[in-house]
Order: C-alpha cells, then sequence, then structure tokens
C-alpha cells in the first residue's frame, strides 16, 4: 500500500487552463496535463527565482520532492513549446495529488494571478 499523499500547498487556481500554439484547433493536437502542484512549482522557482528549499518550504514538501516536481514540470513544458503541443493544467484529482489552495502564502511572496484579478 503507497504512503499517503502529503498537502502540497498551491497559492491560487489559475483563472486558465489550456495553453496551446496559436492558429491550431485544440482537437487536433496532442497534449501533455501540468498538475497544480507542478505549475506551482514553476511559478515559485522559475516566475519569483526562489531557491529550491524555500520554494520546498512554501509547498510544504521536501526538497527532493520538490525538485522531481520541479524536474517533471520543466520536461513537460519543453515537450510543449518544441512539439507544439497542448498544455492543459489539471485540477488536483486528476494529477494524482493533494493541493491545500487555502493556505496562507506570505505577504513576501507576490502571486501574480492573485495581483491580476484584484487590480494590485
Amino acid at each position: 500500500m503507497p504512503r499517503p499523499k502529503i498537502c502540497r500547498r498551491v497559492c491560487c487556481e489559475p483563472g486558465y487552463r489550456f495553453f496551446k500554439p496559436q492558429g491550431i484547433p485544440l482537437d487536433s493536437l496532442d497534449r501533455r496535463d501540468l498538475g497544480l502542484d507542478e505549475l506551482e512549482a514553476i511559478r515559485l522557482a522559475d516566475a519569483l527565482g526562489l531557491s529550491q528549499a524555500e520554494a520546498a518550504r512554501m509547498m510544504n514538501i521536501s526538497q527532493p520532492t520538490f525538485n522531481r516536481i520541479l524536474a517533471c514540470a520543466r520536461h513537460k513544458l519543453a515537450e510543449c513549446i518544441v512539439g507544439g503541443l497542448a498544455m492543459r493544467i489539471v485540477s488536483p484529482e486528476k494529477s494524482n495529488s493533494v493541493v491545500d489552495t487555502s493556505a496562507r502564502i506570505p505577504a513576501s511572496v507576490v502571486c501574480a494571478h492573485r495581483r491580476r484579478r484584484h487590480g494590485r
């Protein structure tokens, strides 16, 4: 029996679910699924420039787990960009992860989604 998954903190649910190459119908494209935890890892490490240790603490996971999530997310992003694939951001239930979006993220960390949504 596998170990239960640890709840992974995620800033917020994105207001979008798909990215695809322009001008190509979605139904004619292959796609890759990106979990909310993978999106959060990209946001913390690449968009905000946090160290892996800081980002892992914020997501309530170990640094090796964060490293694996980040590597997988970057691989999927590269596949989509290079191969012209669609990317779907999936809910925690579909990505086999447990995500706590209600967790308070420290004010020192800027969440672009919240800033856009509330006009800050």
